[in-house]
């Protein structure tokens, strides 16, 4: 058994990953300020023997006996990364100076959740992790874009100063149960608005492209990188490669959820990215990980799982 620490072990990634791990057997522990966590994503957890929570925000030093973290705690979805953008630089730099601190003095693995979103609005496509991004470094998304590109440095730094064993994820968009309703991604914002009849809001003309990813595909890549040797630091892409228009997927969801809903447009907000499809082959042969969930059947469970909070 291992002593494993979750920061932001409450949210939408962070609950299923504490669920995952302590259903193989780890001794786990959550942390989370509850910003955009929530104590109902890890209940049935919290009566489990190998599970303990603590509310405590990471921009805060913390110690603990651990033998692996995975630093999850950041806001994630533009609605709460904007809401306070300084915090947001806060938790990426100090946050994970604090986590990088700890990992030295106890000589544990750390696993950096970071963003597809590094690659800014990218000129190379799809995405490899060699390209180095096209981000805007005093816009609105700033705070988390440039945010998550230093905190890659700093894990890296640490690697090379002070040996730290260090991991690198980029995450794309992902989903599925447990996603907040009110987090202002597109999955979130589409099945919401349909399932309630109201109107699907896109932003620009709906031909930017996403490739979504199921949850349980990237927990599982999330556990595969933190198991590999400690000479392989990443970065490495956790994504699925399929590619869709944003309006090709309010229709599907349209469509599945038998909805009334129309389709409006409004104004692209700044910075927002045309497109956006990871290069996985390096997951494919570092982690032997490739995505097993349509989008489909995805996107059937999720629907499930806001049926039975809107109705």
């Amino acid at each position: 058994m291992k002593r494993v620490l979750v920061t932001g072990g409450a949210g939408f990634i962070g609950s299923h990953l504490c669920e995952k791990l302590v259903q193989d057997g780890q001794d786990v522990i959550c942390l989370d300020n509850l910003f955009c966590g929530c104590k109902k994503n890890i209940f049935k957890l919290l009566s489990m023997p190998n599970f303990e929570f603590i509310r405590h925000d990471i921009v805060e030093p913390i110690k603990l006996e651990v033998d692996e973290i995975y630093n999850l705690a950041c806001p994630a979805s533009p609605v709460h990364y904007q809401f306070n953008p300084v915090k947001t630089v806060r938790t990426n730099v100090m946050g994970v100076l604090n986590m990088l601190d700890l990992a030295n003095s106890v000589n544990s693995k750390i696993l950096q959740a970071s963003t597809s979103e590094v690659y800014g609005d990218p000129k190379v496509h799809p995405q490899k992790e060699e390209y180095w991004g096209y981000v805007n470094p005093i816009g609105l998304r700033s705070c988390y874009d440039e945010g998550k590109r230093v905190a890659e440095t700093l894990i890296m730094d640490y690697y090379r100063q002070y040996n730290v064993k260090v991991k690198i994820v980029r995450i794309f968009n992902t989903y599925g149960p447990k996603i907040a309703t009110n987090d202002g991604r597109v999955v979130s914002n589409f099945v919401n608005q349909a399932l309630k009849g109201e109107d699907i809001t896109i932003y620009g003309d709906g031909l930017q492209t996403r490739s979504f990813c199921y949850i349980d595909d990237l927990i599982d890549g999330l556990i595969k990188m933190m198991n590999t040797s400690n000479d392989f630091t990443g970065p490495v892409n956790l994504g699925n490669p399929a590619e869709i228009t944003v309006l090709a997927l309010a229709k599907m969801i349209i469509n599945m959820t038998e909805s009334k809903s129309k389709i409006i447009f409004k104004h692209l907000p700044q910075d927002d990215p045309k497109q956006r499809q990871p290069d996985i082959s390096l997951a494919q042969s570092k982690l032997q990980w490739s995505p097993s969930f349509s989008l489909e059947t995805g996107l059937a469970k999720t629907i499930d799982y806001f049926k039975n909070l809107t109705f």
